[in-house]
């Protein structure tokens, strides 16, 4: 794999051009590879920070990182991507280390999550749990997740 940069930069010091990069994949994965029409400009990504991982050809990871009471009262990570591309060679979960410590570092805990059902493992392995039951968000089974470290020791 080519060389990686990862840089978290907020809405007001986003490039045209990696905004424009930033819509694509969340349009790529979410709604074509998944096959979920949705609204995915939903207002939040203003006051958001946004995680990006590149390579010589662009994106290869991507996460929205918002502040308490943007969604939740608890800080939330979420929109995670890992291009098609760049899966299973651990880009995501290096992702998701830079994530989990910006927003610890940043707002603390507990983090409150969004999860789609089949990457439950991958959450709990960060120290997520569970909350309430399975839904439909778009279609697609979801879970409502809460991390609060402290609680599993780490």
């Amino acid at each position: 794999m080519s060389h990686t940069n990862l840089v978290i930069k907020d809405w007001d010091s986003l490039s045209k051009e990696e905004l424009y990069a930033i819509l694509r994949i969340r349009q790529e994965v979410f709604v074509v590879e998944q096959h979920c029409p949705y609204l995915d400009l939903d207002d939040h990504d203003q006051s958001s920070y946004h995680l990006i991982m590149t390579d010589d050809e662009g994106i290869i990871a991507y996460t929205r990182l918002l502040p308490p009471g943007q969604i939740y009262k608890e800080p939330s990570i979420g929109r995670v991507i890992t291009a098609e591309r760049a899966r299973r060679k651990g880009i995501g979960r290096e992702a998701m280390d830079a994530s989990m410590k910006f927003v610890l570092d940043n707002w603390g805990e507990p983090i409150r999550i969004m999860a789609q059902s089949y990457l439950l493992k991958f959450y709990e392995s960060y120290g997520f749990v569970k909350e309430g039951e399975e839904f439909l968000e778009d279609g697609l089974p979801h879970w409502y997740m809460v991390c609060r470290r402290r609680e599993v020791g780490t």
